[in-house]
């Protein structure tokens, strides 16, 4: 009788290793999502896992092939947007993601879908509205930080949010959604999304933007 069938309760006790996440520039082992580092890549509109020497080559501001994804997350709780302004993005679900463009010049407006990320249009008269009334957007991070939007079940929560933040999201509903309406286990999953954003956001107003 072999020494593992003397003791059968080896098997249960023997874990595979999980393979440890690598920066995907230097190949360095990373600590567990989310607790390292984010390039993302405005060409191809790509996340990259990062460690903090490689990130720190990538700033923000510089135009570089990547650029270092800051970690703000403020939860802007007097956000001026109605609901005349929200229709005007013909948003067709209750969730967008809006971004400057270094590229462009422009504003991007994204909403999570089954497909991906699904742009759409929004004019630039629309964008300065908004600008107008909550100048703390005035502070986004080109690229790499967006106005997150939720207004699903009746919220109208509103972040300045990490651009790997807002993908996250759009992943989530792309390998949750089930049949046309997305199944309750998709649902349930964003309701924690958003739950567990509110709970690690900072909250900011525009009284001290």
């Amino acid at each position: 009788m072999s020494s593992t069938a003397r003791l059968p309760g080896l098997r249960g006790l023997i874990r595979e290793r999980v393979p440890a996440e690598r920066c995907e520039l230097c190949s360095a082992e990373l600590a567990p999502h989310p607790h390292h580092e984010h390039l993302f890549e405005p060409t191809s509109r790509q996340i990259r896992c990062s460690c903090t020497p490689c990130a720190i080559l990538f700033p923000p501001e510089a135009e570089k092939r990547y650029r270092r994804v800051s970690r703000r997350l403020l939860y802007l709780d007097d956000f001026a947007m109605n609901d005349m302004q929200w229709e005007q993005l013909s948003i067709p679900v209750n969730m967008a993601f809006l971004h400057t463009s270094t590229s462009t010049g422009g504003v991007r407006a994204f909403y999570p879908s089954p497909a991906g990320a699904t742009e759409s249009m929004l004019s630039l008269e629309g964008w300065d509205q908004l600008l107008a009334d909550n100048p703390v957007l005035r502070q986004l991070e080109p690229e790499v930080e967006a106005l997150l939007i939720n207004r699903v079940g009746g919220a109208r929560d509103h972040y300045i949010a990490p651009i790997d933040r807002c993908f996250e999201l759009v992943g989530l509903i792309r390998i949750s959604w089930r049949g046309l309406s997305g199944g309750q286990e998709v649902w349930e999953r964003i309701d924690t999304f958003f739950t567990d954003l509110r709970a690690a956001a900072r909250t900011r107003s525009r009284a001290h933007a």
